[in-house]
């Protein structure tokens, strides 16, 4: 998988727990996890119910050159 491929696919959760989300691509059916950077706000069911639609965004397009 290219680098940046994986922001360019939509992925749906299919498992959530406190310190990790459990992703799969719509278009490539590839499976991620996601760990989370910040223990102190785990991930909820509430927040990314399975099923649910999400698009990842690059953190270092964001920084501006």
């Amino acid at each position: 998988m290219e680098e940046t491929a994986v922001f360019e696919d939509r992925y749906r959760v299919v498992a959530v727990e406190d310190q990790s989300l459990t992703l799969r691509g719509v278009r490539t059916g590839d499976m991620l996890k996601i760990l989370n950077a910040d223990p102190e706000n785990p991930f909820s069911a509430q927040d990314y119910p399975p099923g649910k639609l999400i698009a990842l965004n690059d953190p270092s397009a964001e920084l501006g050159n």
